[in-house]
């Protein structure tokens, strides 16, 4: 009964992959393809990571053709094929051209085979075969071909059990995987990235091997490692990917500062929690409500800088004062040393980190609509998202602590909501400014000037006087009159 029952298992699976490879293959594209192919006498075939997603359903805009011969050449015929018109796009240094057609961007290479110098990731570059083009992949389920014409038309290539290993979900390299990591090390994350985004689990082989080429990763850009990591982070759940590259010891060589979270130091019987993982839990509560990766950037970065500020204290334990702003001056460094970009996104990332303590303070003490509206103004547009750092922020196991923030945390939403609709704070700037202050007082740029400036936006944030020009032009006079100033009238 147990031979009958997988037997039909296995009939209904084959079933179902020759639908979707027959719905695959409908497109028009492929018909033109087939006719170019055969009236160039030449072999073609759909290769690589879109034959992998065709089998577990997964949507894909991105086609790569391999052609046996010339890639830019018959790019070129089949756009002319398709329309005089028709623009193509070609890398003659990658051996590459390509071109979109209909709701598909379609890259065109001639099969080749690769070797390389242990300095670099750059392979000396021949023609090859089917065969080589398909030793040369990173992961058997990436090096799996569907025949586009010929005998082969239709035909799914599959000489090193990918379709087994898309089964079994599981990564491990066609070839030795020693050979494959040190001739490109990006593969090694690459191999994190596909366990973090598929949920496969990486073979033990290779994953002994990525942990022994590990120093390899050294020789690849800092662009081209974040570019995989982002990736990483993006994933429905970034921890997977943010752990194996810490066990795998790649972490140590493009964010050794993550590394140093794990741990738990004990003092006359008083522990801290693991920062490390607290981190990750943090990481994936943010990503299971937000795709911005700047957020979830913040998310990984906002206990960065705990190692450096730990102290123990006799009275009151461990603490980690002003953890906060050391560790937004460490997203900086660490943003320059990955190459990553300097500008507003870092401004918000750190942002987040200088204010995640925030909220949580405002529980601790009583929600004052002050308090609320300073923080308001000081986060501005960003409020949002650094209410969603904060709650995820709450990883204690005390499921009643836990309550107690969450629903002070909703208090202050609350609070956030209604000073926001009365006093319309978000990216608030004070009615009065500076050139006001000199007019009125016939001044040049000076300390006074600063000091009655300061004094209408304290007021204004302490709702001592209302967030209009009246009441603070008014307020304007008599802050002058404290210090002498005289209004020209």
């Amino acid at each position: 009964e147990l031979l009958t029952n997988y037997w039909y298992y296995r009939q209904e699976r084959e079933k179902k992959r020759v639908k979707k490879l027959q719905k695959f293959l409908s497109h028009p594209i492929y018909a033109i393809i087939e006719k170019v192919a055969d009236r160039l006498q030449v072999s073609t075939y759909v290769i690589g990571g879109i034959v992998r997603d065709i089998f577990l359903d997964r949507p894909s805009k991105d086609v790569d053709i391999l052609v046996v011969g010339n890639g830019i050449e018959f790019a070129q015929a089949v756009a002319k094929e398709i329309s005089s018109s028709l623009k193509v796009n070609v890398y003659k240094n990658f051996g590459t051209a390509q071109f979109t057609f209909h709701d598909l961007l379609i890259e065109f290479v001639g099969a080749r085979k690769e070797s390389y110098n242990r300095n670099s990731r750059k392979p000396i570059v021949e023609d090859g075969s089917l065969q080589d083009d398909l030793n040369r992949r990173d992961f058997t389920v990436n090096a799996m071909a569907i025949g586009l014409n010929g005998d082969h038309k239709g035909v799914l290539v599959d000489r090193f059990g990918g379709m087994n290993d898309l089964d079994n979900k599981i990564l491990r390299t066609p070839l030795d995987p020693d050979i494959t990591f040190s001739d490109d090390p990006l593969r090694m994350m690459r191999a994190v990235r596909f366990a973090s985004q598929l949920g496969f689990k990486i073979y033990d082989e290779t994953f002994e091997a990525i942990k022994r080429n590990a120093p390899r990763l050294e020789i690849i850009s800092k662009e081209r490692i974040v570019d995989e990591f982002n990736k990483i982070l993006l994933s429905k759940q970034p921890s997977l990917g943010i752990d194996l590259c810490e066990k795998s010891g790649l972490l140590h060589y493009f964010l050794p500062e993550l590394e140093q979270l794990k741990g738990v130091e004990t003092i006359e019987g008083r522990g801290h929690k693991d920062n490390y993982l607290h981190t990750l839990e943090v990481v994936d509560k943010v990503a299971m409500v937000s795709s911005n990766l700047w957020l979830i950037w913040a998310a990984l970065l906002h206990d960065i800088a705990k190692p450096a500020c730990k102290r123990f204290d006799p009275n009151i334990g461990w603490t980690f004062h002003g953890h906060e702003v050391l560790g937004s001056k460490m997203a900086g460094r660490i943003f320059k040393e990955l190459k990553m970009p300097v500008n507003e996104k870092l401004k918000y990332v750190q942002k987040l980190i200088s204010y995640h303590l925030r909220p949580a303070n405002l529980v601790d003490d009583e929600i004052t609509d002050s308090a609320v509206r300073r923080l308001l103004f000081d986060a501005g547009d960003d409020i949002d998202d650094l209410m969603l750092l904060c709650e995820a922020d709450i990883t204690s196991k005390n499921r009643e602590k836990v309550r107690r923030y969450l629903n002070n945390f909703a208090i202050v939403r609350q609070k956030l909501k209604e000073i926001e609709e009365k006093d319309k704070l978000r990216n608030w700037q004070p009615p009065i400014n500076g050139n006001i202050i000199m007019e009125t007082f016939n001044l040049s740029p000076c300390y006074e000037v600063g000091v009655i400036k300061m004094a209408i936006r304290e007021a204004i944030l302490d709702g001592i006087i209302e967030n209009n020009f009246e009441a603070a032009y008014q307020l304007m006079l008599e802050e002058g009159k404290k210090i002498n100033l005289t209004p020209i009238t």
